[in-house]
């Protein structure tokens, strides 16, 4: 493993370290929500729940943040909770992190993740103590919910703060293999598509049923406290919306109770609670009713919501060929669909967290199915992002084939010469042929003065 240097800190045991942090944390997230709950109180005296109420309300609310479910008398289970909140605990669980590596002196990537763990144990504990100090008689928090949730966020947060304290960004993804790197960037673009489209289609059909939005709004009259306690609860549930449109665009479509489903190919739709924000969902048919074409939905509309999925794995196959080097013409595909694969992973965990029941009757079912979800996105994006790493790789390999040029001719090898003895210079070729060469041809004797010596006396020189 790659030796990445800190900050030298004071040296501190990790786990008094972490237990500091991780009751920082989680005391600067609970005096926030504290201060809502009280703003809230303040805007409705009427509620009767007294200072001990608001206490408990604040603990519950930092509970939801982690997304822990609680259970209402007479109404059931609530575990449709707002995503949106759990950037606060997540913001302040990164800085603690950050916070327990530098002042704990710890130098090694390896040691990042005993840090971590130093600072999701305390972290669970603490949540474990709100959870029974915050159940009364008006809500019951899961107490096994509690413990493991608060538990995976502190882990995973505060263990990405303290490995971006030890080395920016680009340095530790160098520490990725080549395949792993590009399949995280295949994977990352790809849902980015996915996001994008989905906030673009959120907003869009929110606009369009502004209307309906100012109706709703109206008829609560929450009043100036209320109102910005109201706009603060529905930024928090605005990445639920996101997911429910990146679910609509996969084809799935997600349901707003038993019986009920909104999809690109129609929606059937019941009543609904009395939530501005939920004016954004399309109109359909009463609940139990055949699911027929939304209302003021075109088709064509449709159509290319369907192709959104495809697009974003053309992406994710591009970036996943272009961040790695030329993989063999067959595995390329394969190293495409796992980029879709673990796209469909993703969205089906983002899809479980993004739905819930909302009691024990007819809205037990809300939201999309996570499975579902998952196994439609790996189909439809892992298809388009093979095909397109196949091609791309291909072609990248042709390109590399064909800027190296043909390979040059070897020269011809010339004739292998030896001397033989015989009465002069004789030249064997390897053909088998032998020729005799005059050894006196071209050659003249010269006197010791260098004149010409006189011609020797041969037969026809003689009278």
């Amino acid at each position: 493993m790659t030796r990445l240097a800190a900050p030298s800190g004071t040296g501190r045991p990790l786990a008094v370290t972490g237990a500091i942090a991780a009751c920082a944390a989680a005391g600067t997230g609970l005096a926030v929500l504290t201060m809502l709950a009280l703003a809230g109180f303040i805007a409705a005296p009427h509620a009767g729940i007294g200072l001990p109420g608001v206490l408990r309300t604040a603990a519950l609310l930092w509970l939801i943040g982690h997304h822990v479910g609680f259970a209402l008398p007479g109404v059931g289970r609530i575990g449709m909770l707002p995503l949106g909140l759990v950037l606060l605990p997540g913001a302040l669980l990164w800085r603690a992190g950050r916070w327990v590596v530098r002042t704990g002196g710890v130098r090694r990537l390896r040691y990042v993740g005993y840090a971590a763990l130093a600072l999701a144990v305390p972290y669970a504990m603490v949540a474990a103590a709100l959870a029974l100090a915050s159940s009364w008689a008006r809500a019951a928090p899961s107490l096994p919910q509690a413990v493991v949730c608060p538990f995976l966020l502190a882990l995973v947060a505060g263990g990405l703060g303290g490995a971006r304290a030890l080395a920016p960004w680009h340095q530790l993804a160098g520490l990725l293999g080549d395949r792993l790197r590009s399949l995280t960037a295949g994977t990352a673009g790809a849902l980015a598509v996915l996001a994008a489209a989905g906030s673009l289609l959120a907003g869009a059909s929110l606009v369009l049923h502004l209307g309906e939005f100012k109706a709703v709004d109206a008829i609560l009259a929450p009043g100036a406290v209320g109102a910005a306690l109201l706009l603060l609860a529905q930024l928090a549930y605005v990445p639920n919306a996101v997911v429910w449109a990146i679910s609509f665009t996969l084809g799935p479509g997600f349901a707003f109770g038993t019986g009920t489903v909104i999809a690109p190919t129609g929606s059937a739709l019941g009543s609904l609670p009395s939530f501005p924000m939920l004016a954004a969902l399309p109109p359909g048919g009463n609940s139990g009713a055949h699911p027929g074409v939304p209302q003021g939905v075109p088709p064509w509309l449709s159509v290319a919501v369907l192709v959104v999925p495809y697009l974003a794995g053309v992406l994710g196959g591009l970036l996943m060929t272009r961040a790695a080097p030329a993989a063999a013409l067959e595995t390329a595909p394969l190293w495409g669909f796992a980029c879709g694969a673990l796209t469909g992973c993703v969205l089906g965990v983002l899809a479980a967290f993004a739905g819930g029941p909302l009691g024990d009757g007819r809205l037990a079912a809300v939201g999309p199915s996570g499975w579902q979800v998952g196994a439609v996105a790996s189909l439809e994006v892992g298809v388009a992002a093979a095909v397109t790493a196949g091609i791309a790789n291909w072609r990248r390999q042709r390109a590399v084939t064909a800027s190296a040029g043909p390979a040059a001719a070897p020269p011809r090898p010339r004739p292998a010469t030896r001397t033989v003895p015989g009465p002069g210079p004789v030249t064997a070729t390897d053909d088998g042929h032998t020729i005799y060469v005059n050894p006196w041809a071209g050659a003249e004797d010269q006197d010791s003065a260098g004149a010409r010596a006189p011609a020797p006396h041969r037969p026809s020189s003689l009278p």
